[in-house]
């Protein structure tokens, strides 16, 4: 009698497992679908109300948006959709691949690439993207200057993500064997060790990036360099995303570039580009290792560049995303045009 008690006390904890699953995933799926119909509200109310010239031309055709990539930011994702889109809106999506991968170009390339991306009419509208630190294009002489945009995440997720990935890889090229393709031991080991691949000042990447092509950017922990990076950031991009709202990221750009972008936000819904890359055998590291690299100065600085995007997107996003019940679509037009 106890045995058929018990059975039957295990058919019904199975019998709610599967009931609160099955839940959890239609809760899952209307979400998604509601996130669905919320952009859809949002493109058609914009698009309706959104007044111009009779003669102004639709497209721009001398478009160059410029993303320096920072590594392990989820930016192969990203780039994935831009080329699935390249083809359909009728737009270039080119790579930059600079000498053994480094991040700083040297003076005489910074001068030529610059000529080059802003006359270079046969690659116009274009979409460059690479692993290279901001570059300002106010001090080398072009008559035009291109549209920045990013992808910033939380540091420590993007070092331990590099750790694991120069171990074991990804899921893109899973073949490919990295640079310390071998090495078993885990982060948690490394930083109780002290050993280089964990060093805190290995975190100093992000900051760079935003602040650019001066000596002192790459200098870990230079206050100049963090503050510097802020000014670029709000002053020289159009918008600066975090890895985890990617999509909120896209659906950006597709209401301010819908020249390169349109259709993004519903091509990456509904594709597997969400998750095109994923470092493999990554295990999240203990509360005690995260509290000790979070001690450092270069953690800090990181970090706090990172809340400062975060908290300048989530402005950003505010003023074109639709989140608040009975909330408006900005649009803007122009009225009381004197002489008639």
């Amino acid at each position: 009698m106890l045995n058929v008690h018990k059975l039957w006390l295990f058919s019904s904890l199975c019998v709610i497992v599967i009931v609160v699953l099955y839940f959890q995933s239609e809760i899952a799926r209307l979400e998604e679908a509601y996130r669905k119909l919320e952009y859809k509200l949002v493109q058609s109310h914009t698009e309706s109300r959104q007044f111009f010239p009779r003669d102004a031309p639709k497209d721009d055709d001398d478009l160059v948006v410029i993303y320096n990539r920072v590594p392990k930011t989820g930016s192969t994702s990203f780039v994935g959709v831009a080329y699935d889109l390249c083809k359909k809106n009728h737009f270039k999506v080119l790579h930059i691949n600079i000498t053994a991968n480094m991040h700083v170009m040297s003076l005489s390339n910074q001068y030529k690439f610059a000529q080059n991306v802003t006359k270079w009419q046969e690659m116009k509208p274009a979409l460059y993207h690479g692993h290279m630190a901001f570059l300002n294009f106010e001090r080398l002489g072009t008559s035009s200057k291109p549209i920045f945009i990013n992808l910033i995440r939380k540091p420590l997720d993007r070092l331990v993500s590099y750790y694991y990935f120069l171990r074991h890889g990804d899921n893109f090229r899973p073949h490919l064997v990295r640079k310390k393709h071998g090495d078993k031991m885990t982060f948690d080991e490394c930083v109780e060790k002290g050993q280089p691949d964990c060093d805190p000042n290995n975190m100093w990447l992000q900051v760079p990036f935003f602040c650019g092509h001066a000596a002192d950017c790459w200098k870990p922990g230079n206050l100049w360099a963090l503050q510097q990076a802020k000014h670029n950031l709000v002053n020289h991009y159009l918008v600066v995303g975090v890895t985890e709202e990617m999509l909120d990221f896209i659906s950006i750009l597709e209401a301010s570039l819908p020249r390169l972008f349109k259709g993004a936000t519903e091509h990456y819904l509904n594709s597997n580009k969400s998750h095109l890359r994923q470092t493999s055998s990554k295990i999240d590291p203990s509360q005690r290792t995260i509290e000790k690299i979070q001690q450092s100065t270069i953690w800090k600085m990181e970090n706090e560049l990172y809340e400062f995007a975060l908290e300048h997107f989530k402005f950003v996003k505010k003023k074109i995303l639709l989140r608040e019940t009975n909330s408006v679509a900005q649009i803007f037009f122009y009225e009381k045009i004197r002489p008639k």
